[in-house]
């Protein structure tokens, strides 16, 4: 039985960058920055001679954000750009103020594809992508609205 959501991981090209970004830009706080080589970590991904470099960081919430650098095997570039492809798609974030935090963080480095719309009374929403091409959702809520 499942009793909880533990992290989301997501790979990334250069975790410092990806770091800075999701720390500095996003504001999430850095928990550990840790390698993995060889052996169980070998064995759980199944490539030989596995090695990554992983970061951390919470969210308010509690929820962690592994980002992953690996250095063997390297990363694969991204088949498309498109978010309409089978895979992971976003990661959600909810904002006191969807207009500041939107012009904050693509002033930033942020990606800007489409400014903040109210998709139905209540909840803006609007996508960027951070400077590795992962799509981030911003979202605005009043109270009540899910």
């Amino acid at each position: 039985m499942i009793t909880r959501m533990n992290h989301t991981g997501i790979v990334v090209r250069d975790l410092n960058k990806a770091i800075e970004f999701y720390r500095d830009v996003m504001g999430l706080r850095l928990i550990v920055e840790r390698e993995r080589t060889g052996g169980p970590i070998s064995q759980v991904l199944g490539y030989d001679d596995t090695y990554l470099k992983i970061g951390n960081l919470a969210v308010a919430d509690g929820h962690v954000l592994e980002l992953i650098e690996y250095l063997n095997p390297t990363a694969g570039a991204r088949p498309t750009d498109e978010r309409s492809v089978v895979g992971g798609s976003h990661l959600a974030f909810e904002v006191d103020d969807i207009e500041v935090t939107f012009r904050d963080l693509t002033n930033r480095g942020a990606k800007k594809l489409n400014p903040p719309v109210e998709v139905v009374p209540g909840r803006k929403v609007c996508y960027l992508q951070d400077p590795e091409g992962n799509w981030i959702e911003l979202m605005e809520l009043q109270e009540g609205v899910a």
